[in-house]
């Protein structure tokens, strides 16, 4: 029996919990769990009502932009010319960085394509990270907004859409794309024009075109409703102008180069290196630490990066060395970056690499999605293991700077400076750039003039796996071109994995293998598009199989191990407080529920693993969170267990069964349960 104790990755990507015992009453189980199954559910997926957040909200949403050098500022005074900046609100999660080249180069394509002008040339460009279906960005250049970048699925290309100011900006280099209007009014705001108000319509405008307005001393933006041809000859409206207005914000005579941005933000950059050498200091100094080697988790991306250099700056007479988890399926630029900048850097490299391969399990998973993450614990939990435990063979405790940001996803919006690994006892992690925004990461990386990897200027935003389904489907597309190879084997693997399971090319081609369970989003997406959707809606039949017995761990203790098949990680998660203290990490797809001194662990891949001190207390627990498995995936939405619960801790969310931390462990939901109640008639 393999322990299923060390679960976690090397990188420490983990959540807070807390600690509490599981007081739940025995109960038995119809003779078909025993023998491993566990119900049916009928499988029709639940489309949710409400966006998943999936940024942190960032209470400093703003920079600043010193309108006289003409430069970002992170905080309000400029180092070179001494004056306070203007404040940019930011739109959530304000994580704004610089437009890299490959992103330049797209956008002079399309300024060019649509109005035969790129008045940005090469001036300072950040692009601030907003809600979209895909890759979708505010762009801000002197100061200003200048309209929307985004990657469109539906075309699988970016378009542009301008800003009233963009508008502005470019009307004044161009005649393209442009309707000349005769009314001069502000209500224009929202309203359908017919063409008895046009004075005008550029040759060039084609239907559902983004067209530049002007009215009077009012300019703005619209949107098409016919050709420019057939514009006198319609009935109906022509034109819908999106916004208009009398702003006139002509762009700065000053084009800065990135060492005037740097210099602007010198003290500032210092500052926060400071703090992050500081705090790496504060901790691996401590006198239970102070002997002991640190590891960095690198993983060849610019937040590890910064990471790994600061950590040389904060402990040079210590041993620090670079962990890097090679999936097998990292992109070539990333694992010759590494190997390459540490060579150059003369840190030791750690590399470590599963045993079993992504290829040699996908036939049997299927392609991993954001919500069935298979791949983590196979590719990243494997191998971190095996380093872990070789860390501490050596000392009591691993110690790991990381480079996690809180701004990156919502999962990691709570994280500490440092924090206990409570899926690995022993591992210490150290997050010292956990409150920068990507614009301070690159900062940094500028100001130290550290070699970075290429990928982020070839159009990656995010450097992991090429064939992850978190990447962007803008970013797969860039795949294609860079590693048509690489590209071509997945391609063909999905390809085949559509036909097999009743899906369309289609299917593939706009990225929705990337959902296990498709979000509100996505199934819009598939209506508007005309994408079947049956198959992959339709889900699998949900059981539980034992696949061996209760076994003596080697750690202690006893275990049983189960796969879980139908699996929903977001109906399980909305339970299992009923269980003990959960502990979640989305990238490794591995949830922990701590019932001490037992643990229950649920990997997204459908394995169940259950540990405790005793074969009977192994056995109860492990019945005990099949019957909220069954009661998770079976719920009809009743509410009759909400009501039965004394503190209030029980809500029906998006369908689905929702347990906070309220819950007191009484099992009064349970008694009420109508599933539960029924639980051995159910097939």
């Amino acid at each position: 029996m393999v322990s299923m104790k060390k679960g976690s990755s090397f990188s420490g990507r983990s959540e807070r919990s807390g600690s509490s015992g599981s007081h739940l009453k025995s109960a038995s189980l119809p003779s078909s769990i025993q023998k491993g199954h566990l119900g049916r559910m009928s499988g029709k997926g639940t489309a949710q009502k409400k966006q998943v957040q999936r940024y942190a909200s960032n209470e400093k949403d703003y920079i600043f932009w010193c309108m006289d050098c003409n430069v970002p500022l992170l905080e309000n005074g400029c180092n070179t010319c001494g004056k306070e900046g203007k404040r940019i609100d930011l739109s959530q999660p304000a994580d704004v960085r610089f437009c890299s080249p490959y992103e330049r180069s797209v956008l002079h394509e399309l300024l060019m394509a649509a109005f035969e002008c790129d008045p940005l040339g090469d001036r300072i460009i950040l692009l601030n990270k907003i809600p979209g279906d895909d890759k979708t960005d505010e762009i801000l250049v002197d100061g200003l907004f200048f309209g929307i970048f985004r990657f469109d699925i539906q075309k699988m290309d970016y378009v542009f859409e301008p800003s009233v100011q963009g508008a502005n900006i470019l009307l004044e280099n161009t005649t393209c794309k442009t309707v000349v209007l005769k009314k001069n009014s502000k209500h224009l705001n929202g309203k359908k024009v017919k063409y008895d108000l046009v004075e005008s319509v550029s040759p060039d405008v084609r239907e559902n075109d983004v067209v530049l307005v002007r009215s009077g001393n009012l300019t703005g933006f619209g949107i098409s409703y016919c050709d420019a041809k057939d514009a006198s000859s319609t009935d109906g409206p022509v034109l819908r102008v999106r916004k208009i207005d009398s702003q006139h914000v002509p762009l700065s005579s000053k084009v800065p180069v990135m060492d005037e941005v740097i210099a602007a933000n010198v003290s500032y950059i210092r500052a926060i290196g400071k703090n992050a050498i500081n705090t790496i200091k504060g901790i691996a100094n401590q006198k239970e630490y102070k002997k002991l080697p640190v590891n960095v988790s690198f993983s060849g991306g610019k937040d590890s990066l910064v990471v790994l250099d600061l950590t040389l700056s904060a402990l040079k007479n210590r041993e620090v060395r670079a962990f890097f988890l090679n999936t097998g399926i990292e992109f070539p630029e990333t694992t010759d970056f590494v190997s390459k900048y540490c060579s150059d850097n003369g840190v030791e490299l750690i590399e470590k690499r599963a045993v079993s391969d992504f290829w040699d399990n996908v036939d049997t998973f299927g392609p991993p999605a954001k919500d069935f993450r298979w791949c983590c614990k196979i590719c990243k939990l494997a191998p971190a293991n095996t380093a872990i435990e070789e860390c501490l063979e050596k000392a009591p405790t691993c110690i790991t700077v990381d480079g996690k940001r809180r701004y990156e996803s919502f999962s990691r919006a709570n994280i500490s400076t440092s924090e206990k690994n409570p899926f690995v006892p022993g591992q210490l992690n150290i997050f010292p750039i956990k409150d920068w925004k990507a614009i301070e990461v690159w900062l940094y990386i500028y100001w130290r003039k550290l070699e970075y990897n290429p990928l982020y200027d070839l159009g990656f935003e995010r450097v992991g796996c090429y064939l992850c389904p978190a990447a962007l489907s803008a970013e797969y597309k860039r795949l294609q071109v860079l590693h048509p190879e690489l590209h071509d084997r997945w391609e063909s693997f999905l390809v085949q994995w559509a036909k097999k399971n009743g899906l369309s090319e289609q299917f593939i081609e706009h990225g929705l293998w990337r959902w296990k369970e498709l979000p509100p989003k996505m199934l819009k997406l598939c209506e508007e598009i005309g994408i079947p959707t049956s198959a992959t809606a339709s889900g699998s039949p949900f059981n539980v199989n034992i696949t061996s017995g209760i076994s003596p761990c080697k750690a202690g203790g006893y275990s049983i191990e189960a796969s879980i098949h139908g699996l929903s990680m977001k109906r399980t998660m909305g339970v299992m407080n009923i269980i003990g203290s959960m502990v979640f990490s989305e990238e490794l797809g591995l949830l922990m529920i701590k019932a001490e001194p037992s643990t229950v662990k649920i990997f997204s891949s459908g394995s169940l693993v259950v540990n405790s001190e005793s074969k009977d207390a192994a056995d109860k627990l492990f019945r005990e969170v099949s019957r909220q498995l069954l009661k998770a995936h079976r719920c009809t939405g009743c509410g009759i267990c909400i009501k039965a619960c004394p503190v209030n801790a029980i809500e029906l969310k998006d369908g689905c069964i929702n347990v906070n931390d309220r819950c007191i462990r009484c099992g009064k939901c349970n008694d009420a349960c109508v599933v539960l109640r029924y639980e051995g008639k159910l097939s």
